[in-house]
């Protein structure tokens, strides 16, 4: 029987944590230095050096990640000058376009990959390179979770689309060009020229949808260099930031910078901030929820409505504006962006960059007020995204009330309900729906279990017959999420999900809902004896998913105001402690 000796004190007494493996006189010493050697290294390439894990979510079935090997090289480079040794793996990659219900059924699995195969090889220090939505949180997810020295380098967005002098932008043009599709405006030929002009080059979505979102987040939260965010991904630059990536992490492996020293109360509160002052995509709440709940800070949703009264909007991009990521990088970036609203931010956070946040965006400025307005001139004084409670959605639910119609804010009117996506499928270009300019469409069975996975399905089409004439906007309430590159008067993540007998399960055809966006209020209006009957009656409808990763993913899932996270994810994992070494 061999003696276990506990991983935590032979890493204590030796620095690194890869000299656990690497530093023994024993067979097990031999051995993983044997099996290194075999790739062709010799001793003086890892002996005594920090190993560096590039964790690459690369793959060609992800178009937003396809570039992401070319940026892994840069990093070796950055390493090897800061004489670390680097070592890439590939993990799990979440691809929204072709991954099918949605890749938010997946970034629980995928995060488990990446905290998972850093707990279990000999990593001082990961880079992780991330594009399409869940890649990126469920990269950090995973990391936070192992919680060794981390940074963070996003693919970056694809090059601006361009149709016969118009700016594409992809995919709020895609759901903007449908319409005028399906409304008789544009003709097949027309759709298909915009289908070939649209998408240019490797790179994520370059509005400010759920990527673009996502990647400002995480320089916000201080997860990546300072200016990272919106450099296009095939500019030479973004290649020469994941140099200086490689470079940094060797240094907050010597300084023992890790997620847990970033990943603080001021740094959520920094990132909701600049949340809203971009207006970004709906998405992010779920997933800034998701990593709180990693690392163990309370990060209610009422957090983000109150931060949102004070924290102006600045970036005029699309869906909500005009702009795209390409012109937002040449107006300043990021930075620009932090700095107009320095005196709401906690400047003292620190960062991956070794500097604190304020450190960071010293000196940042404008370069094109049309894209990064300052902040004594915001397109609008409150923030983008607003929480809403009611007795349709007493969990709550969000709503991005930049990009919808202003009429439908303050708004009542009769239902048309949708059981799921293949009954909205079904009727909703019927003629004979019943609906008007006033309607409120209501999709259910979109949420956490109920789709399962919570696709975006939340931006519901609007009814062809209304297109027809003119109408541009409906509110629609769902259970689902959005593409953070969709627009309108969508009520989203409502929360508890009719799947589980929230309030939406009991919604009927005809029936009254009000929303009122100053009062924060979203209300079904029918009677209490009336919803009782209507719950006595309600059976829940059947689980589509008995096997595998799905099934666990259904057995443990939150509710999107806890992040849908799953229950047994919550917290850390006990990373060197748990790397037993056998004598």
């Amino acid at each position: 029987m061999p003696t276990i000796r506990n991983g935590a004190d032979y890493a204590a007494a030796n620095g690194l944590r890869s000299r656990e493996w690497f530093d023994r006189s024993d067979l097990d010493g031999f051995l993983h230095r044997s099996w290194l050697k075999s790739e062709g290294v010799s001793d003086e390439a890892f002996r005594g050096k920090p190993v560096i894990g590039i964790c690459n979510s690369w793959s060609e079935l992800v178009n937003c990640n396809v570039h992401l090997r070319g940026l892994a090289e840069a990093v070796k480079r950055g390493v090897l000058q800061a004489g670390g040794f680097p070592l890439e793996f590939p993990v799990m990659s979440l691809g929204e376009s072709l991954m099918k219900p949605t890749t938010m059924l997946y970034r629980n699995l995928m995060a488990m990959d990446v905290e998972e195969s850093i707990r279990s090889y000999p990593l001082d220090g990961v880079v992780l390179l991330t594009g399409c939505d869940k890649t990126n949180p469920a990269s950090i997810l995973g990391a936070a979770s192992a919680d060794i020295p981390s940074i963070v380098v996003t693919g970056g967005p694809m090059l601006t689309g361009h149709w016969r002098g118009k700016e594409l932008g992809s995919c709020s043009d895609c759901w903007h060009y449908n319409e005028e599709r399906r409304a008789g405006r544009i003709t097949h030929e027309e759709f298909t020229e915009i289908e070939n002009s649209m998408s240019r080059s490797n790179g994520h979505c370059m509005t400010m949808g759920t990527a673009s979102t996502m990647a400002c987040v995480t320089e916000a939260l201080g997860l990546t260099l300072p200016g990272g965010a919106a450099i296009p991904a095939v500019d030479s630059r973004r290649a020469q930031l994941a140099e200086a990536a490689g470079r940094k992490i060797v240094e907050l492996v010597e300084r023992d910078i890790k997620p847990s020293d970033i990943l603080v109360r001021d740094a959520f509160e920094n990132a909701i901030r600049v949340l809203h002052a971009i207006s970004g995509s709906t998405n992010a709440i779920l997933h800034l929820i998701a990593y709180a709940g990693r690392v163990g800070v309370d990060l209610p949703l009422t957090l983000f409505d109150e931060l949102c009264e004070s924290t102006p909007w600045l970036v005029d991009l699309k869906p909500a504006g005009r702009f795209l990521m390409e012109d937002f990088f040449y107006a300043g970036g990021l930075p620009a962006v932090m700095s107009q609203i320095a005196d709401l931010l906690h400047l003292d956070a620190l960062t991956v960059s070794t500097r604190t946040v304020g450190e960071n965006i010293t000196g940042a400025e404008i370069i094109n007020t049309e894209v990064i307005r300052p902040a004594d001139d915001p397109l609008d004084a409150g923030g983008s995204l607003v929480a809403l409670y009611g007795s349709l959605c007493p969990d709550g639910e969000e709503m991005k009330v930049t990009a919808a119609d202003p009429r439908l804010l303050p708004h009542e009117g009769r239902t048309n309900v949708f059981e799921d996506i293949h009954d909205l499928a079904a009727r909703v270009d019927e003629p004979e729906l019943d609906c008007d300019e006033t309607s409120v469409m209501v999709l259910r069975n979109a949420g956490p279990i109920g789709a399962p996975g919570m696709p975006e399905w939340g931006h519901l089409p609007i009814p062809a017959k209304l297109l027809r004439r003119g109408v541009t906007d409906l509110l629609r309430i769902s259970d689902a999420r959005m593409s953070g590159t969709s627009y309108g008067a969508v009520v989203l993540h409502v929360a508890p999900e009719s799947a589980i007998g929230g309030p939406l399960a009991l919604v009927e055809d005809g029936d009254a809902i009000r929303v009122d966006v100053p009062a924060r209020r979203l209300d079904l209006l029918v009677d209490e004896q009336e919803l009782a009957a209507r719950r006595e009656a309600w059976t829940p409808p059947a689980r589509k998913d008995k096997r595998g990763y799905r099934k666990l993913h259904v057995d443990h899932v939150l509710q999107a105001n806890e992040g849908c996270d799953l229950d047994f994810l919550r917290g850390r994992s006990k990373v060197v402690s748990d790397a037993v070494t056998y004598l």
